[in-house]
């Protein structure tokens, strides 16, 4: 009996984003009487782990909101829901604070029923709806949508559904004294529960009598056991779920696969248990070459675009109105586009949510950037058959086309226009300009032939009166990603982010807002580290941005040789040091670049 009090009761968390997964595990390496095993799943990825891993010997599990309510009817373990308590809904409010427009509280009755309470206590006018089911919440937002709410501070099913419709969402998040209460309530009901399937027994031997990796489906593909970690199982569970019916019709059935550069050797055995049919797949995996890489060319689907899109900083409706009905006119339209402004502004954000709300987003968006595009990487695009110019129907993102060098600017033109490119796929393109400068000539010969759509996207500093919402919507999803509870910055440290001129723009300001959370341990970010921290970025990049542009003559100053090296090194420092892309500008091999920086050092 006393062996029995002191056994530790193993746990599986299944949590619903980052930051959870961190506050789970920073408890349970603080106690004695637990053992945790923590993945990252929503919904129904969450009831899908737990299925994978319903044989794996736990005596509890542990998550959140609507996953825990899902995964209940998925298992006949326990499953302990981590509450939501009125600190955590207190801390959403206190970030939405700052935000102008419209919003409101969404949750089911356990989140919703502690606003009321709280907002009653703290005399808060803030509205508050209430959802009984997940059939409910996609109806509710929309109606909020049209209502004029522009944020919902919400839990993780509105979140998701709030993304998709474009509203701007706070995920309110549970704290640790929240996730501390469900680990008590947990030990408190497993050192009572006490049962043994005969199911794990079954598994055990099968790992016993196998040397490589073992994975067990059920004869409708779901999983019944896997010794593989969570990463590693998505790819393979894929394949072996088409193998399947082969598998079923044989007693073995060995095969090899290549999955990303990986070659699998398989062996599937049918076995009977419980009157039920499995199939044992044990297989080995071998690393092989990659026949050949892109460089500078990336496939994305539309969830990925859209994720992608509901962190950028252009969801705030208030000063970006027009840029919003700009891309709403482009919805139902294929006529291509060209976004400018300056380093950092945007434009590939811009581009994927152009791409996730048009009438092509269910096939592939293809980004080209063209700063990193190899001469490899050149030829694919430009002459192999199945480069993404000889597709059709899908949306091309042509990423820094000033990084090209004049042919291939000239060639890439030509393309497009002798195979009629923009008839058949969607083109977006962008290009950087400089502060207070016009639209490259290279960019205006695109805009001109091609008779694109221009979108400018303004510099943050002249959005400085929304730096304070800005920041409140990424400090959500930093708390949610490094399990901070940050509420936002004392009035000093803020009045300091707003008068500062962000020479790199978002790009910039998403940096600095991670730095500094990942340094402080307070609710609010302290002024002094916001002053060092600008005091640092000052030192080593505003200095490079301000200093005034050498006169034309002085380069002309000295031999041949001395006046090329002049040249190549201005180049080079243009291009941050990228030879790469300094090789191309000045028409030149990478190599020939190389050799002339070593000899001439």
């Amino acid at each position: 009996m006393r062996e029995n009090m002191e056994k530790k009761i193993k746990i599986l968390g299944i949590a619903p984003y980052e930051g959870m997964k961190s506050i789970m595990t920073q408890l349970a390496q603080e106690r004695e009487d637990l053992e945790l095993d923590v993945f990252i799943g929503d919904l129904e990825k969450g009831a899908e782990i737990v299925r994978r891993n319903s044989y794996s010997n736990y005596d509890a599990i542990i998550s959140r909101g609507g996953t825990a309510e899902l995964i209940g009817r998925t298992t006949h373990l326990p499953v302990i829901e981590v509450n939501l308590s009125v600190y955590d809904i207190l801390r959403a409010i206190k970030l939405a604070e700052t935000y102008a427009d419209l919003y409101a509280i969404v949750g089911f009755p356990g989140i919703t029923g502690s606003a009321h309470l709280l907002c009653d206590l703290l005399q808060y006018h803030i509205d508050i709806f209430t959802v009984h089911d997940t059939n409910e919440v996609y109806e509710t937002l929309q109606t909020l949508k049209n209502q004029g709410y522009r944020m919902v501070l919400c839990d993780m099913i509105a979140n998701t559904v709030a993304k998709r419709l474009g509203l701007n969402a706070i995920l309110i998040t549970s704290g640790s004294e929240s996730v501390s209460a469900a680990f008590d309530q947990a030990v408190k009901l497993c050192r009572s529960y006490s049962s043994l399937k005969e199911e794990n027994q079954f598994l055990q031997n099968i790992i016993r009598s196998q040397t490589n990796n073992t994975l067990v489906l059920c004869e409708d593909g779901e999983v019944f056991f896997s010794s593989l970690d969570e990463p590693q199982l998505s790819p393979v569970l894929d394949l072996l779920k088409k193998e399947l019916p082969s598998s079923l019709n044989k007693t073995t059935h060995k095969f090899f696969k290549n999955i990303d550069g990986t070659l699998y050797s398989f062996t599937g055995q049918k076995v009977s248990f419980n009157e039920n049919s499995y199939i044992v797949y044990c297989f080995s995996a071998t690393s092989i070459p990659i026949a050949s890489s892109k460089y500078g060319i990336q496939y994305f689907s539309c969830e990925e675009a859209e994720d992608q899109f509901f962190y950028n900083f252009y969801t705030l409706p208030s000063s970006s109105s027009n840029l919003l009905e700009t891309m709403d006119s482009l919805n139902h339209s294929t006529v291509p586009v060209m976004i400018f402004g300056e380093t950092g502004s945007g434009k590939e954000q811009i581009a994927r949510s152009i791409y996730s709300k048009s009438q092509l987003k269910n096939n592939p968006l293809i980004v080209i950037n063209c700063a990193l595009l190899s001469d490899k990487s050149w030829n694919f695009i430009t002459n192999h058959y199945n480069s993404p110019f000889n597709d059709s129907n899908n949306t091309i993102f042509i990423k820094d086309i000033i990084y090209l060098s004049e042919h291939n600017l000239r060639q890439l033109l030509s393309i497009i226009v002798d195979t009629n490119l923009c008839q058949r796929n969607r083109m977006i393109f962008s290009c950087v300009c400089p502060p207070g400068k016009q639209l490259p000539t290279p960019a205006l010969d695109f805009v001109n032939l091609l008779s694109c759509v221009t979108i400018y996207l303004p510099p943050l500093r002249e959005r400085a009166e929304e730096i304070p919402a800005l920041s409140s919507l990424y400090l959500n999803m930093l708390n949610v990603t490094i399990a901070n509870q940050i509420i936002g910055f004392e009035p000093e440290g803020m009045k300091m982010f707003q008068e500062y001129d962000w020479p790199y723009n978002y790009t910039q300001f998403k940096r600095a807002l991670h730095e500094l959370a990942l340094i402080t341990k307070t609710p609010y970010i302290r002024t002094d580290h916001v002053a060092a921290f600008l005091e640092k970025e000052r030192s080593h990049i505003t200095p490079l941005l301000q200093q005034a542009p050498a006169s034309p003559a002085c380069y002309l100053e000295g031999t041949l040789d001395e006046i090329n090296q002049k040249i190549i090194r201005l180049v080079l420092e243009q291009h941050n040091g990228n030879q790469s892309a300094a090789a191309k500008q000045l028409g030149i091999s990478r190599t020939t670049l190389w050799r002339y920086l070593k000899y001439n050092a």
